[in-house]
């Protein structure tokens, strides 16, 4: 008790240090990176200053830019030139992502680890991650889970290190552990979405990656916010079907669920700090409103304290500078 317990003794200087119970290093970032083939110079995303969409010809570079800051690995979003309604830009061997892999691993090799999104939103004419009945509007599970396969595959090809499926459909991990191993692609780990949430906090994503949908939404799909216990459920799948690291998407207003997933399941961990997070930090500063660095840190901190082994963040590049 108090004058005897004084816990300020341990806050001053390089005891503050000494004493620090979580760390964030550069090696826990990866860069997310939207490479477009329909744009032959860099363009900036309207709603998310200081992110870009890079055509294929320049995205070897912007890899580069990250390895030369000690970023580990990038994860890459495709934007396609055609969309139809099955996705099928998604899984050719000349498809955006799969010449993007291949620029990134001539020009860096082992020095940068390449992670791809498989998802078939942003390949769609109609935005939505799987297949659709038109007439009742049902996104279709199982239809979709072939696609994905496929998708994964073609990655795996070009040479991808890693696979991440965001689509949120039952039996993903399955259909996708499958098509790996039976394509001589044991070795090609799955990063899986596990617990990724119906949220209103990646509305700057679609407008970076031409995502959106031309009707109704993903809560068919993607989990309720409300839902805690789901994530557990939903992870232990995953888990059981193959996934080697899972992630929780959005990060800062899902820390709990970190921590819970974490806490329960021994097995890597990655968080998704969204497109929201990161734009409406940047608002607030570019409005004089909060010191943008000093948020990133303690933000970014949070999720690394709350049980993530890795975060997805746009302010990768910037947390990388500040770490140095």
């Amino acid at each position: 008790m108090f004058p005897e317990r004084r816990m300020r003794r341990l806050r001053n200087g390089k005891i503050r240090d000494l004493v620090r119970e979580t760390s964030l290093s550069v090696n826990d970032l990866i860069h997310p990176v939207f490479v477009n083939e329909t744009i032959d110079s860099v363009r900036e995303v309207a709603s998310m200053p200081g992110i870009f969409n890079v055509p294929v010809e320049m995205v070897a570079d912007d890899a580069k830019e990250a390895a030369d800051l000690g970023i580990p690995a990038i994860i890459l979003f495709g934007v396609p030139s055609t969309k139809d309604e099955k996705g099928s830009s998604a899984w050719g061997d000349d498809d955006v992502v799969q010449r993007a892999v291949r620029e990134i691993k001539n020009e860096l090799g082992k020095d940068m680890l390449v992670i791809t999104d498989v998802c078939l939103c942003e390949y769609t004419s109609h935005g939505h991650c799987g297949m659709v009945d038109f007439e009742t509007e049902e996104i279709l599970n199982d239809p979709t889970l072939p696609l994905l396969g496929k998708i994964a595959v073609s990655h795996a090809k070009a040479g991808a290190d890693m696979v991440a499926p965001s689509g949120m459909m039952d039996g993903m991990i399955s259909v996708i552990r499958s098509s790996l191993d039976d394509n001589n692609f044991k070795d090609v780990p799955i990063m899986s979405y596990a617990a990724k949430y119906s949220s209103a906090f990646y509305g700057p994503f679609r407008d970076a990656a031409g995502s959106g949908c031309c009707f109704g939404d993903r809560s068919t799909h993607q989990m309720d916010p409300a839902n805690s216990n789901e994530a557990l459920l939903e992870a232990a799948l995953d888990i059981e079907e193959g996934a080697d690291i899972i992630m929780v998407k959005p990060a800062l207003p899902y820390l709990d669920i970190i921590y819970r997933l974490k806490t329960e399941f021994e097995i890597p961990m990655a968080a998704y700090n969204v497109s929201g997070e990161y734009s409406m930090i940047k608002a607030a500063a570019q409005n004089g409103w909060l010191d943008e660095k000093k948020v990133m840190y303690e933000s970014l901190l949070s999720i690394k304290r709350a049980g993530a082994d890795m975060i997805i963040t746009y302010f990768a590049k910037d947390m990388a500078h500040m770490l140095k």
